[in-house]
């Protein structure tokens, strides 16, 4: 596997999907890459930190421009395993990533259905990036709760 590639980051996303699912946490994780190198790793912590915004993404956001010494995140990719709600796409496009890499949809809260503009307007998407391994992720979780 090219360790460059996006298949490579978004296992590394996965990864801290299945940190956050062992912690008892919605199974979102999330990696920053600047060039060819994570600068951040982030997964939720909403329950632990009793935090509403401790979404995976808002977390790997404060980690990467404190890694970066900078707001400004306009030469990295955010890669995800589910697609970031409306209050992270606001962040995304506020700290200007140049590119969202996320592997399934979220149909109920997604940013795509309901605020598509919120990006900045540089920033590229992608979807679909090992979509079935992120979103098995994510069934088995919400399975092992019913």
């Amino acid at each position: 596997m090219n360790p460059y590639s996006d298949e490579y980051f978004m296992k590394q996303a996965l990864a801290e999907a299945r940190l956050a699912a062992a912690e008892d946490e919605v199974p979102v994780g999330a990696v920053i890459v600047c060039g060819d190198r994570i600068i951040a790793r982030a997964h939720n912590q909403t329950e632990r930190l009793n935090d509403p915004t401790a979404h995976a993404e808002m977390l790997a956001i404060t980690s990467a421009t404190g890694s970066m010494g900078a707001k400004y995140l306009t030469d990295c990719r955010l890669y995800v395993t589910v697609e970031p709600c409306v209050m992270c796409a606001g962040a995304i496009g506020w700290s200007q990533l140049s590119a969202v890499i996320y592997g399934t949809p979220d149909e109920k809260r997604g940013f795509t259905g309901y605020a598509p503009n919120a990006l900045h307007p540089k920033t590229e998407v992608r979807s679909g990036v090992m979509k079935e391994e992120c979103a098995a992720e994510m069934s088995r979780f919400f399975k092992d709760k019913r």
